[in-house]
Formats: structure tokens, C-alpha cells, sequence
């Protein structure tokens, strides 16, 4: 049975019941993102660490009673999370910290993090009777949303920018989604799903609107508690886009807090690229929300109107941390250096963490004993040509030993 009690909004604070409003508070409009309640007494019963280390499931399925389905029957058996965290103490000595933990999301089954949110998404989708279902994304939402979709044998219709990269695009079209590419950046594309939704009732998997699909997110921070042995790390750092994938880690950390089942939590890192920054602004100025262009190569968090900056800033404020922005160069510099030292291959937007990681690191901000997390929200090969750029040209040689051996010494190696 579901353990949701009901909805809030974030904005004004009103509480409604659970099927009383379909997406946000009616009162506030598309800025009033809902939070979903739940009867933590009752969940405390049945989530303890013991019955965890007896579950043998190694899914985030094994939150059930934390996320807002009533039962199984509408899971898909694609394997999401428990994804692995990495150790990688090269990287930390060369920044000057105690531990440095990598958590490489691309591990999921469309390879991003995303994964967590629409698996809950097309379920409740499922659950509800729902007959279509779309979203608007920068790509990694929208891939992920295909592959559950194709799962269950649901219609799915997305909404991505032109500029959306392609092996993302190849996703959802392999995946059987209808695809819109929009003209404009990722504003105009959540601006024509939501026409679109308001038009012929498809459900909205976009987290920017649908409170659901933010607690399939909380399942990483629930899960990376868990997997350190309930002794979390002093900082997580999480690159930001819309805003809801930090705020969902907040929300499974606290919730583990408030169960008693850890009893301290970390401060969060929210890593904005500096071509699109518009939630480390507003928190820097105390102030609301002004939208920003999207002049970044890393697609998955340009996001010039984040629908989900209240959250987003409150979790880093609850945490006593602090938002960071980083270059495209630092971007590409994160993604060779993390991948050379611990073989995680992140996409830019994954290795924005890292980067903002280095940046605090090079500014003096970190204490030598900290434990570290970095969240590795998709892989590499999601976005090729950005890797590329951050990669030299490799080595072109005939055939000839002799020419590899000049063409080895000329890159200043030794060999023998």
C-alpha cells in the first residue's frame, strides 16, 4: 500500500489531498512544485536496517515503501540503481581531501540517472490508467523516459531541444518514442509539452511539474547512505540543472535522518556550468528566479528557466552548503581527468560535479580530512562529440613499426 499522505507546495505551503491536484498548486501555477508527504511512523516499521540487510533485492525497488506506488504489479524489470561507488584516492590526494567516492550513474539501463525518475514515472503512469505519456528534456529525461516506455508498452511522446546531442536523440528513436525536435532551446520544447499535455491529456512525466517523479530521484540519496554503511560522506556534490535531481538527494538523505536511521547529514554542492547559472544567482542574491540563456556544452544542465529552483536551493541552504558554477574548459578538463584516474567515462554534465570538486579544491574550501561524494549522472557516450573535445586527436600511423616508434617518442613517452 502506498504510505503518501498527501501534497505541499513549496511555494505557498498549502497542503492537498493526494488526488486532489493532478500537478502543482492551483494557487501558485506552474511555480507551485508539490512535495509529496508520507506517513513516516508507518514507514519506519517496515524500513530498518535490519530488514535492508536481509532484502536481497539490489534495485531501488527496495525503497517501495518511500516512493508513491501501491504495490508491484506495474514495476518494470529493467534493473535501476544500486549503482556502484568508486573510490578514488589518485584524485583525492592531487585535491588535498581525506576520501573521494565517485557514484557512476551511467550504470543504469539508458545509461544517466534519470532512470530512477521514470521508472517511477511510467509506473504511477501505469497505476493511474494512463494511456500516453510525454515529457520535455535536454535529452537524458527523455531517453530514459523511452526505454521505460517501450518497457511497458506505453506511447510516448518527447519534446527535446534541436540542439539536443545526437546519440540521445538515436535513444529515443530506437526506443519507439515519437520525437519532436523544437526550435529554440529547452524553454520553448517545455513550453510546447506543456501545450501539448493541456491539448489531448497525455500524462507529464517532467519533474518540473509532476511531484512523483522527483522521488524516484531521492532513491540515490537513500541508496548512497545505505551502501557506505549508514556513515555518509561531509559533502555530495551534484551537478544542477532544473534543480530537481539535487533537491531529490536531499529529500532520501533527510528522510533517512528523520527515520533515525543516520544520524547526521552531509552539506550538498549544487555544480552550475557558468554558461547557464540562473539557481546559483538566485541563491547568491536572496532573491527570485531571473532565467538565463543556455550558452554551455553541457546539455543536460542548460536550463534557462528551472522549474525546480525552490527546491534546489532550499536543499543546499538545509545543508549548509553552497552552489558553485564552472567553464565549459573546466567541464572538459573534469571529464579526462576523471576518467583517466578512475575509469568512470561521465558526460560533460556528469563531470560538471568533478569540476566544481577541483574548483572549491583550487580555491582553498575544503578541509584534508573531508570525505567526499560526486555524483556521475550519465555516461560518456551520451554525449561523443563533447567528449571529444575534451580528448586530443590519436595517433595516425602506417603500418610500420619504425613509424609507431617515431610517432610514440614524438608524444614524449618511453618505451621499451
Amino acid at each position: 500500500m502506498s504510505h503518501v499522505t498527501g501534497l505541499a507546495c513549496v511555494r505557498c505551503g498549502q497542503r492537498y489531498e493526494e488526488r486532489a491536484v493532478r500537478y502543482t498548486c492551483p494557487a501558485c501555477g506552474i511555480e507551485g512544485i508539490l512535495d509529496v508527504l508520507y506517513d513516516y511512523e508507518a514507514i519506519g516499521q517496515k524500513l530498518t536496517k535490519a530488514r535492508l540487510r536481509g532484502d536481497p533485492e539490489r534495485t531501488h525497488w527496495r525503497y517501495l515503501p518511500l516512493l508513491p506506488l501501491a504495490d508491484r504489479r506495474h514495476l518494470q524489470p529493467l534493473t535501476v540503481g544500486w549503482t556502484p561507488i568508486y573510490e578514488a584516492p589518485r584524485l583525492a590526494g592531487r585535491l588535498g581531501v581525506g576520501q573521494l567516492l565517485v557514484k557512476d550513474e551511467g550504470r543504469n539501463p539508458t545509461a544517466s540517472f534519470k532512470d530512477r525518475a521514470s521508472s517511477v514515472g511510467v509506473a504511477r503512469a501505469l497505476e493511474q490508467g494512463e494511456s500516453n505519456i510525454t515529457c520535455a528534456s535536454t535529452g537524458n529525461a527523455a531517453s530514459s523516459l523511452a526505454g521505460f516506455a517501450a518497457a511497458a508498452g506505453m506511447p510516448a511522446t518527447i519534446f527535446v531541444p534541436e540542439t539536443a546531442p545526437e546519440g540521445k536523440v538515436a535513444q529515443l528513436l530506437i526506443f519507439g518514442a515519437t520525437v519532436v525536435l523544437v526550435e529554440g532551446g529547452y524553454a520553448k520544447a517545455f513550453d510546447l509539452c506543456q501545450q501539448a499535455v493541456a491539448e489531448w491529456g497525455w500524462y507529464n512525466r517532467s519533474c518540473a511539474v509532476n511531484p512523483y517523479l522527483v522521488e524516484g530521484k531521492k532513491t540515490a540519496g537513500l541508496e548512497l547512505c545505505e551502501q557506505l554503511a549508514w556513515d555518509p560522506p561531509d559533502r555530495v556534490f551534484v551537478s544542477v540543472g532544473d534543480g530537481c535531481t539535487i533537491a531529490g538527494i536531499w529529500k532520501g538523505i533527510s528522510e533517512w535522518h528523520r527515520l533515525g536511521l543516520i544520524d547526521r547529514r552531509p552539506r550538498l554542492v549544487g555544480v552550475q556550468a557558468e554558461g547557464c547559472q540562473p539557481i546559483k544567482r538566485a541563491w547568491e542574491r536572496r532573491g527570485d528566479l531571473a532565467p538565463e540563456p543556455e550558452r554551455t556544452l553541457a546539455d543536460s544542465i542548460a536550463v534557462s528557466h528551472p522549474r525546480n529552483w525552490i527546491k534546489a536551493r532550499r536543499a543546499v541552504e538545509e545543508s549548509d552548503g553552497c552552489f558553485v558554477a564552472v567553464s565549459d574548459a573546466e567541464i572538459l578538463a573534469a571529464m579526462r581527468e576523471l576518467a583517466a584516474a578512475t575509469g568512470v567515462f561521465t558526460e560533460p554534465a556528469g563531470a560538471a560535479a568533478y569540476g566544481g570538486l577541483v574548483r572549491l579544491s583550487r580555491e582553498g574550501a575544503l578541509g584534508r580530512d573531508e570525505r567526499i561524494l560526486v555524483m556521475a549522472t550519465g555516461n560518456g557516450l551520451k554525449d561523443v562529440a563533447g567528449a571529444l573535445k575534451a580528448v586530443g586527436a590519436p595517433l595516425r600511423v602506417p603500418a610500420d613499426l619504425e613509424a609507431l616508434r617515431r610517432a610514440l617518442a614524438a608524444q614524449g613517452g618511453s618505451w621499451t
